[in-house]
Order: structure tokens, then sequence, then C-alpha cells
């Protein structure tokens, strides 16, 4: 499976201008690339304009689906998009979408640990599900940025069956050494692929670490993208593998579901 992800920019506040430029984006990768599947960055609708939500949120998600759903079936792919500002009710989430290639939807997943150190929690109500959907056959999950912090919620759908762990985010520079130690343990604790998209650029607050990174079974990064730069970062991956590394380090049998 081909997975494409897209390492943007993100116009603060500003949805209209982001929508422009992500869907070019997704058309540069599928015209240069044709990937399978492609993921897009942590409220990239919004960015962290977190005090203008009254006004800049998607109410219901209805842009967002509605969008998600056009391209995804126009160019027959399967996009995990990254997550968006949803509105429901008087409650904002930080919400991922999925859509597979026929434009439907086919995964919803609200970020669960809310960073306080960006005041995510004034704004932001936190989700209470995990995340499970299935993408060209295989069981999948999503994560949202800080989220990698907690083992304990991640293993959730691995424990299910899942094979890749998607993670859109906004993740800052100067924590960018966690970034990379925690997703590759994540992948190595879990047996699994993890496809993770940063964001790049600044918002009125903060710098942000690029470095999206395509991670196997093993650990290993396959494909890893730069600090400053919009990038598309591609790689193949082979579910498969995620079945003989299990087999040959059997991590799930050997788990102690008496103590934990």
């Amino acid at each position: 499976m081909k997975i494409a992800c897209i390492q943007a920019d993100v116009q603060y506040g500003n949805p209209d201008k982001n929508y422009e430029n992500i869907e070019n984006k997704i058309r540069e990768a599928v015209n240069e690339f044709h990937p399978d599947t492609i993921i897009l960055p942590e409220l990239w609708d919004t960015a962290y304009d977190l005090t203008r939500l009254d006004e800049i949120s998607d109410h219901n998600g209805d842009r967002a689906k509605n969008w998600l759903s056009k391209l995804s079936k126009e160019l027959n792919i399967n996009i995990v998009g990254g997550s968006v500002a949803f509105r429901d009710g008087n409650s904002v989430f930080n919400t991922s979408l999925t859509y597979n290639r026929n434009g439907e939807h086919i995964g919803t997943y609200s970020k669960a640990h809310l960073i306080t150190l960006m005041e995510e929690e004034k704004y932001i109500s936190p989700g209470k599900n995990s995340s499970l959907f299935t993408i060209e056959g295989n069981l999948s999950s999503a994560a949202i940025c800080y989220d990698i912090r907690f083992p304990e919620w991640i293993r959730a759908p691995f424990v299910k069956g899942a094979k890749i762990l998607f993670v859109p985010a906004q993740w800052p520079i100067q924590r960018q050494t966690h970034w990379r130690s925690l997703l590759i343990a994540r992948a190595i604790e879990n047996q699994c692929y993890v496809v993770a998209c940063n964001r790049v650029g600044k918002d009125p607050n903060n710098t942000f670490a690029g470095q999206s990174m395509i991670i196997d079974p093993w650990g290993d990064i396959i494909a890893e993208a730069s600090t400053h730069n919009e990038e598309i970062l591609m790689a193949d991956i082979s579910p498969s593998l995620v079945d003989e590394v299990r087999l040959k380090v059997p991590v799930f049998n050997d788990r102690r579901t008496d103590l934990y």
C-alpha cells in the first residue's frame, strides 16, 4: 500500500485558504505519486486559533465531510483527514474523519488527550472513544498528536488486531526529540506501522517540527520528511510484515492480562 503524508504549513484561523492549499497538495500527490492512502496534519482547517473557534469551527463537520467525500471518490484514494475543528452543538472537538476510495465515511476519532500547554482544554472538548477503521482490508487506528504520550490508550485498538496507526499532529519544534522517540516506541511496542503527519511553519505561539515519518513494525523509519519545508512524504508499506513480526516476537500472546 502506497502512503502519502501531506506535510504542510497551515494558515492561522483561515479555513478557506487552508482548504485551497491542502486540496492543491492532495492533487499534486495523486498526480505525481499515485498513492493508495493520504493523511493530512492536525487541525489543518483552523490551526490552533482556539479563541476564534466559535466563529471558524466546522458545524457538524459538514464542510470537511463533503469535501473529503468528494475528493476521495473523485481521486480514487483513501483519505485520513488529519483533524478539523468539529463543532457539535455547543462543543468543539479536534476530530479526524476518514474516507475510502468510494467517498464513504469509514472512521471518526476525536482527540482524547488535550494538551494544557497549548490551553486546548479551555476551548476543545475531549473525545471518549478509541478509533478502529479498515483501509484496503487492513484494520487501522488514529491518534492525534499529544495522544502518543499515552501508550495505554494507543495499545487498545492493537489488542483488537489493528496493524496501522495514523497520527496527524501539530507538534512543536522544542519537543522534536520526543516526537521521534515516542513514535518509534509506539511502533515497536504495538508491532505496527506508524504513519505520522506533522505540520511545518509557525503560529503566533509556536514553531512546528515537521519531520513526518513512516515507521515499520520493527521500529525502523522507512521515510522521514524535513523539519522546515512543506513536503509530500511517500512510502510503500506491507501490512503482512505486521503478522510476521508478531509471530517472531509474540508480545501480544505474552501479555499478563491477569495483572494489567
